[in-house]
């Protein structure tokens, strides 16, 4: 059994952390997060120590290093808001423990660098959430790829809606300082998976980049990838409106893929690997945050080439 620690448990993603904590048979020893609505930890670690101001709890966890029973942190999962996400992986390895963090490990590829001289240095091990890959559909869609597409690009249509309300904008995921923006903080996923499916980046093109909605045109390997993504529920497809506030697709070659079930225990399963010494790291994570950096730092092209039809009404 491994000792964990986790920062941002009051925040929304934290509940399937604590419950892959639990479903690996591990245990929960110290919680910190600014806001003390964590009555989840009744649910999974009622015993767990919390903390709601964050010196207390590094000191806490640099105090349990220094015992000489077996009480000291094994791995810090990280869900904390992304842009405290570089300082919490380094208190992880600072007290000797591995870090499990929150999509995405850093906002800027640079701060990446860093984070691998401190693996070395430590011999500890930094690891990331990407949950889509070990999706079996998208597993699926990987196969597919690898055997169609030798000789010719996929074509890919990407579309992501999902409605946030006003608090969204006066939260840390409006400020683009501390979410990097929407391509960080709503795309991230699905940069990394189309990276994953098909390949690396060659050619980058953004048409449309706003604080709730971004669209863009991407040459990957084995893609043409044209693609958008908003929080705005008045970009929701008119047959859906009002009755669902997300809209997830992607299409490939015209043919929709469904990977609308298949979720559950997701993020169990990227623990397992993590726990197995195959957990996704830096190098995984990589290619992803230079391609969203890329994004939100690029020109607007004033074309309307390779656009996407849902972005269309924004240009004109």
């Amino acid at each position: 059994m491994y000792n964990f620690a986790i920062t941002g448990v009051a925040g929304y993603v934290a509940p399937r952390h604590l419950k892959a904590i639990k479903d690996t048979g591990n245990n929960l020893i110290a919680a910190v997060d600014p806001h003390d609505s964590v009555g989840i930890l009744d649910r999974y670690f009622p015993t767990a120590s919390f903390f709601t101001e964050f010196e207390r709890f590094d000191r806490h966890l640099e105090k349990l290093r220094r015992t000489s029973g077996d009480e000291h942190v094994h791995y810090l999962s990280i869900c904390s808001p992304n842009h405290l996400h570089d300082a919490h992986i380094r208190l992880a390895l600072r007290i000797g423990a591995n870090a499990i963090c929150e999509k995405p490990l850093v906002i800027n590829p640079w701060n990446l660098d860093a984070l691998e001289e401190l693996e070395a240095e430590t011999n500890c091990s930094i690891y990331t959430v990407l949950q889509l890959r070990i999706h079996p559909a998208l597993i699926e869609l990987k196969k597919t790829v690898q055997e169609k597409y030798k000789d010719h690009n996929a074509e890919v249509k990407l579309t992501y809606i999902t409605s946030r309300g006003l608090w969204y904008n006066y939260s840390w995921k409006g400020n683009k300082e501390k979410s990097g923006g929407i391509a960080v903080n709503i795309g991230i996923h699905f940069f990394d998976l189309l990276i994953w499916l098909f390949g690396s980046a060659a050619n980058n093109t953004v048409h449309l980049y706003e604080n709730d909605r971004a669209a863009g045109f991407l040459e990957l390997d084995k893609a043409n990838v044209q693609w958008f993504l908003s929080i705005d529920k008045k970009d929701l497809p008119g047959g859906i409106k009002g009755e669902e506030t997300t809209y997830r697709s992607i299409e490939v070659d015209g043919e929709e893929i469904n990977f609308s079930s298949g979720f559950t225990d997701l993020h169990t399963r990227v623990y397992e690997e993590v726990l197995a010494g195959k957990g996704f790291g830096i190098k995984d994570a990589r290619p992803s945050i230079k391609l969203v950096h890329d994004i939100r730092t690029a020109k607007i092209s004033a074309g309307h080439d390779n656009i996407h039809p849902f972005a269309e009404k924004y240009k004109d």
